[in-house]
């Protein structure tokens, strides 16, 4: 059976059953040691928060940790953002399943980051002080760019929140014991906790150690299964060769995406989907200038570069060492289905112990991600919207937080229903999705912004629009949702991916309408380029 790209992401999302295999193949129920890392980091985290609580004064410090993150911990926090539970488990699933091509994913995230690097971050640092809105909206109608950038940033929020709850609920449900619903609830508290009180300051320290959580474990996992072949990368792909039903067939492409359109609007989203999600936007503006973010994105890549480079030999080391191994699997393949093989070759190569630290290392990244995320939700709500549409910019610091807080437990709630909700539901369409908007409405309006001198309020508001309806649209009507989701016989859109012809409308749309429109107040928005452009390179320049 063909595996979606997506659906396998999806999926490492929401874990199978986390075992301790005792000897004899007979299954624990729980690992008492993951538990315990488990609840160290928790409490870890809680203290954190309660130190950030204490430097969280104001709008500054809630958003952005007040600019004083340096260069080297942005980029750990921002690899700590990106590197999710997804990264691990299910990219070594995709290459567990269909070797060579598993790889697009280690590519094509590691891709965005020139594209970001070059195009987004000093511009983005430079013309903006808390959120994308404050970039897109520089030379723009404040109330309309406002409400577009900050409804798709919301929506991007809460289509990213439903999977990361769902992943986080069944891990720790598995874990204890408890009833999905608790275990959802719980995940939910610690996330509006982290936020309601911390702010930026906090989210970013438990990015940090998640990061280096995450990246020591796998470069742990990946030095043992080396050691397995004589530190000899040739020898460990040989042996997945022969171990692999489709032998020679895995190291080429092929496997995972087979016809072009496909391959290209996978790759589109990847790429510029990751310089559209608001949460790792928002980063750049922790630090104090453009130089450190440019720094930032130096930092990430490379961090993000050996995270994914030891994913490609701990998926080939599923392959040779759990694919083959009786212990990990039953009549119907995998124990726990091929989403585990990653926790599998933990426990593998480094015994119970190592199998405890992974799996509450998985959970950390999707408690990371979580507070992240509703970071980004709730000051797009109360920056955006509330301060600056609805109240015109005259909101005080004070009233601000307080709608930020209530945003953060709005959020929350909304997690929890969601991720209740979705709890039985295949959440691959989702993650397709989020990417897929990020890369047809917010980044077409953030690069034009930022580099067209043409670009009107009218053009980036409904191009923007068109191009998240675009989105929406086609994965509705593709075979992932379509025929998988809703049960129809046949697509109505034969591709998986939307990204191609969605990025296609949303560029147009915004070219066309922004070229039409011949108001006066397009004319005023194109001679103000200059400032603007001035401003992007050197830093704000005030008003004349």
């Amino acid at each position: 059976m063909k595996r979606l790209a997506f659906g396998a992401l999806a999926l490492a999302m929401a874990p199978a059953p986390v075992l301790a295999q005792a000897p004899g193949g007979m299954a624990e129920s729980h690992n008492p040691i993951a538990i315990g890392m488990f609840l160290v980091f928790v409490a870890s985290t809680l203290l954190i928060t309660r130190w950030a609580s204490r430097k969280n004064s104001g709008v500054a410090d809630h958003y952005a940790a007040g600019g004083k993150i340096t260069a080297m911990q942005n980029g750990w926090a921002i690899a700590g953002d990106y590197m999710s539970a997804a990264s691990l488990l299910g990219i070594s699933a995709l290459v567990f399943t269909s070797g060579y091509d598993g790889l697009i994913y280690s590519i094509g995230f590691l891709a965005s980051w020139p594209v970001i690097l070059f195009l987004i971050a000093e511009p983005l640092r430079n013309l903006g002080k808390y959120t994308l809105a404050d970039v897109v909206s520089y030379r723009l109608q404040q109330r309309p760019i406002r409400a577009f950038a900050a409804s798709s940033s919301i929506v991007i929020v809460l289509l990213y929140l439903v999977s990361q709850m769902v992943a986080a609920g069944n891990l720790v449900e598995l874990l204890f014991g408890f009833d999905y619903r608790l275990a959802v609830v719980l995940v939910g508290v610690l996330m509006v906790i982290y936020v309601f009180f911390g702010g930026m300051l906090a989210t970013t320290w438990i990015q940090i150690i998640k990061a280096v959580l995450l990246l020591a474990g796998a470069a742990f996992m990946a030095f043992m299964v080396l050691a397995q072949f004589g530190f000899s990368l040739n020898a460990l792909l040989s042996a997945a060769i022969v171990a692999h039903p489709k032998h020679l067939a895995i190291m080429s492409p092929g496997g995972l995406v087979s016809d072009p359109v496909s391959a290209v609007s996978l790759g589109l989203a990847l790429i510029f989907g990751t310089a559209g999600l608001p949460h790792i936007l928002m980063r750049f503006f922790t630090v104090g200038n453009a130089q450190a973010a440019r720094r930032s994105i130096l930092h990430a890549t490379g961090i993000v570069g050996v995270g994914y480079a030891l994913i490609i030999v701990i998926g080939f080391g599923t392959i040779a060492l759990v694919g083959t191994n009786p212990l990990y699997r039953t009549g119907d393949g995998i124990v726990g289905g091929a989403n585990m093989v990653a926790i599998h070759l933990a426990q593998a190569v480094g015994g119970n112990v190592f199998l405890g630290f992974i799996c509450a290392v998985s959970f950390s990244t999707i408690l990371a991600v979580v507070a992240g995320l509703t970071l980004a939700g709730s000051s797009a709500v109360s920056h955006d919207l509330y301060a600056n549409v609805f109240r015109r910019g005259t909101a005080t610091d004070r009233q601000e937080m307080l709608v930020s807080r209530i945003t953060t437990l709005g959020l929350g709630i909304a997690a929890i229903l969601l991720g209740i909700a979705f709890e039985k539901q295949n959440v691959a369409f989702i993650v397709s999705l989020t990417f897929s908007i990020a890369a047809s409405s917010n980044f077409p309006v953030l690069l034009l912004s930022i580099y067209w001198s043409g670009l009107t309020t009218k053009g980036a508001v409904i191009g923007g629009t068109m191009g998240l309806l675009t989105a929406v649209t086609l994965t509705t009507l593709s075979p992932t949702v379509w025929v998988k989701v809703l049960g129809h016989a046949q697509a109505v859109y034969p591709y998986e991916y939307p990204a191609l012809f969605s990025m296609i409308v949303a560029f147009s749309g915004i070219v066309i309408v922004s070229l039409l429109d011949r108001s006066e107040t397009a004319r005023r928005e194109r001679a103000d380029y200059p400032r603007q452009l001035v401003a992007s390179e050197l830093g704000p320049i005030e008003q004349p």
